[in-house]
């Protein structure tokens, strides 16, 4: 389903060996090249994976695969119940190479997702190329052996910030 989809959406940017069990699909599982198996959870479908995320808004279910996950050592995350989860994934948005996430371990997804909306609507897809401005500047100052941890970066993102506003302008749209 959709809250499934949202996890994998996560992890698709590491480009991992997915394999989703589901009697139903998000239509959107079909473009990721992930392995579809359509039926329901059976006993051990979790052997031979390394890391595994429940969604199946069924508790028993949830439950069982946790339970058979702590007992083999494989990383479990139960979507909505942080109870049932050995790691999180934290709300996240992407600008170019720039990650940004939020977490709450758990307390409060909501919060986390909120706080992920307000950032991508604030930080625009200027920051993109900023980060590309920014790491050229970085390598010219290794390469002059300078240290960056003695520079002023403030100033620097700025007009890194200003540099990427005004090349957007001048593109064609």
């Amino acid at each position: 389903g959709r809250i499934a989809y949202r996890k994998a959406e996560q992890l698709l940017v590491c480009e991992p060996q997915l394999t989703v069990i589901s009697p139903e699909f998000d239509e959107r599982f079909h473009a990721t090249g992930a392995t579809l198996i359509q039926r329901e959870y059976a006993a051990l479908d979790v052997m031979g994976f390394s890391l595994v995320i429940t969604a199946t808004a069924n508790n028993v279910v949830d439950q069982q695969i946790f339970d058979e996950c702590e007992s083999l050592g494989i990383w479990v995350n139960s979507a909505d119940d942080p109870d049932r989860c050995t790691f999180t994934l934290p709300a996240s948005m992407r600008r170019g190479r720039l990650l940004i996430t939020s977490s709450t371990a758990g307390a409060s997804p909501a919060i986390s997702s909120w706080v992920r909306s307000t950032l991508e609507n604030t930080i625009g897809p200027e920051f993109a190329e900023a980060v590309e401005i920014l790491a050229a500047k970085r390598a010219a100052f290794h390469a002059e052996g300078v240290s960056t941890e003695d520079v002023n970066w403030a100033p620097l993102i700025a007009a890194a910030l200003e540099e990427a506003r005004e090349s957007s302008k001048r593109v064609p749209q």
